[in-house]
């Protein structure tokens, strides 16, 4: 027994996720030797905890008082875990054998980048990159998030054409590593986006005050996705447009601000009536609730903004899309 710590901790937030821990958590321990992994439980009451402490005690367990969501989950998760690196990591994720070495290496190597993701295969059709991070992830001029391999509701498959490493605006929550002391010195995540986002919005500030964010093909894992909340869930588009408006708020310059808020009003009303035309009343709903909330907490965030601007370094940033992706097909 040593009291060094481990550079590397793989943290797991979980809340309610038994079965996807069953699933995947002892092919993490297995693939991940030189890692300390971490389950940090958000209360669960679907009888995690006790799993895990009688089928796998080897696993370290941070145990939280309430549900405190995505974002401050990993906060408070993170706190008693002292390593290096942290590896944030969905509990629906497949590792692969040595998928930790490729990241560590290149994050050694280049003392610059502050966070990198591995590549994101989905877990049901293997042949195929996944929605939520791809190969790594960048956003348009007017807050559309996209990927290497993911731009809107199209996929591709992977024939390796993102087997190159690449720099990009954000790196998937669903499976990144990040250095500890990038993640603290930026605030974390902020836990007032709850969930959806809320990687989007720590990458963009470590971005904008110099610090690197790359894409490891070389590394892959397979992600099931949208374990949590199904695609078409109102309260996903409703978390999705008020955080993204919140994103925008936070971290574009005075210049561009003013300009891009004016034209998401008009492309988040068209949005609202495409669910309309869906016969999705519930997401329709989940637009206005999105934007009527986003002003209302657009006060609160400020502070945040004016310290954001104060120390950007970077602008413009290179990793973001000059165009719409909604008529332009971003070349990556």
């Amino acid at each position: 027994m040593t009291d060094q710590k481990p550079r590397i901790s793989v943290v797991i937030l979980n809340w309610n996720g038994v079965d996807m821990l069953k699933r995947f958590l002892p092919g993490v321990v297995k693939c991940s030797p030189e890692a300390e992994v971490v389950v940090a439980d958000n209360a669960s009451t679907d009888g995690s905890l006790g799993w895990l402490s009688k089928e796998m005690p080897e696993v370290r367990q941070v145990v939280l008082d309430r549900n405190h969501g995505f974002a401050d989950g990993y906060n408070h998760g993170l706190k008693p875990v002292e390593a290096e690196y942290y590896v944030l990591l969905n509990s629906d994720v497949e590792v692969t054998e040595g998928w930790l070495s490729p990241m560590l290496s290149y994050m050694d190597e280049h003392p610059e980048v502050a966070a990198c993701q591995p590549k994101l295969r989905c877990q049901w059709d293997k042949q195929m990159l996944e929605y939520a991070g791809a190969c790594g992830g960048y956003i348009d001029w007017l807050g559309y998030p996209f990927c290497r391999g993911r731009v809107q509701g199209k996929v591709e498959k992977d024939e390796g054409q993102y087997d190159t490493i690449a720099p990009v605006l954000w790196a998937s929550g669903a499976a990144l590593m990040i250095r500890s002391n990038d993640y603290w010195q930026a605030g974390g995540l902020d836990g007032r986006f709850f969930a959806h986002q809320e990687e989007i919005d720590l990458c963009w500030r470590l971005r904008s005050r110099g610090r690197g964010i790359v894409c490891i093909p070389q590394s892959v894992v397979f992600h099931v996705g949208g374990g949590t909340l199904p695609k078409e869930n109102p309260r996903k588009t409703y978390l999705n447009f008020r955080n993204n408006l919140l994103l925008l708020y936070k971290n574009l310059s005075d210049k561009e601000l003013k300009r891009v808020m004016w034209r998401r009003r008009g492309l988040d009303a068209l949005a609202s009536v495409f669910f309309l035309l869906k016969g999705q009343w519930g997401s329709f709903k989940a637009v206005w609730k999105g934007r009527r909330d986003f002003n209302r907490m657009r006060p609160d965030f400020e502070k945040d903004r004016k310290e954001n601007l104060r120390l950007t370094m970077v602008d413009p940033i290179p990793e973001v899309y000059p165009k719409c992706i909604l008529w332009h097909k971003p070349q990556v």
